[in-house]
């Protein structure tokens, strides 16, 4: 793991959720991968797609990362439809991963949203 990839922060509540130390309402887990649904929805469907492994931010991917990403983003469109998203083309999904301050990240451990549904729930 890079320097800016650990197995666990003990005080990161994403790390702390993976551990079932805090519960979450699980979408999908599997050795490196978990999903659950957000406390705060903004959306019909919003969920969490987060690497187990403490990854900090987007800005902090390296190639080293790259299967692993490639993986979560396979699993996206089958996780939304799953959960309720209606289908492509009138249907769909967004996926955002804030980084940074300026990004907008408040938990810094790597995590993408992924809401959908009928709107009127757009928030910018």
């Amino acid at each position: 793991m890079s320097s800016s990839t650990t197995a666990h922060d003990p005080n990161c509540i994403f790390c702390k959720i993976v551990a079932k130390q805090i519960p979450s309402r699980m979408v999908y887990e599997d050795e490196d991968i978990y999903a659950f649904h957000d406390i705060n929805p903004w959306a019909p469907v919003h969920f969490l797609l987060i690497p187990k492994a403490h990854i900090v931010s987007m800005a902090h991917i390296g190639d080293e990362h790259a299967s692993l990403l490639g993986r979560m983003m396979a699993l996206v469109p089958v996780l939304a439809a799953k959960e309720g998203c209606n289908p492509y083309p009138k249907g769909g999904f967004r996926l955002i991963a804030n980084t940074g301050a300026e990004g907008g990240q408040e938990v810094h451990h790597l995590h993408f949203h992924v809401m959908g549904g009928p709107r009127p729930w757009l928030r910018g």
